[in-house]
């Protein structure tokens, strides 16, 4: 399980290049709304939980997550721009 504040969170989703939650989705075998429901969206009509609970607090408040895959990815992805 990992925490961060949802801003922290958000500011990681800002920051991948277009397309990501397109080829995070794809490359994990997820619902792209799935990706987005990770980074704070909630549209579980079309996607799915994901894992995170949000407590309130400051920064917008505490984020728990589960599953660190989809965030783990998401790292990966900023740390491959920052290569090139």
């Amino acid at each position: 399980m990992k925490k961060m504040t949802f801003n922290e969170l958000r500011r990681i989703k800002d920051s991948l290049p277009d397309g990501s939650m397109h080829r995070i989705a794809e490359e994990l075998n997820l619902d792209v709304e799935t990706v987005r429901n990770f980074f704070g969206a909630d549209n579980y009509k079309e996607g799915s939980a994901v894992g995170i609970h949000i407590e309130p607090g400051p920064d917008g408040g505490i984020v728990e997550i589960d599953d660190t895959t989809v965030l783990d990815r998401a790292l990966q992805i900023l740390e491959e721009t920052a290569q090139k």
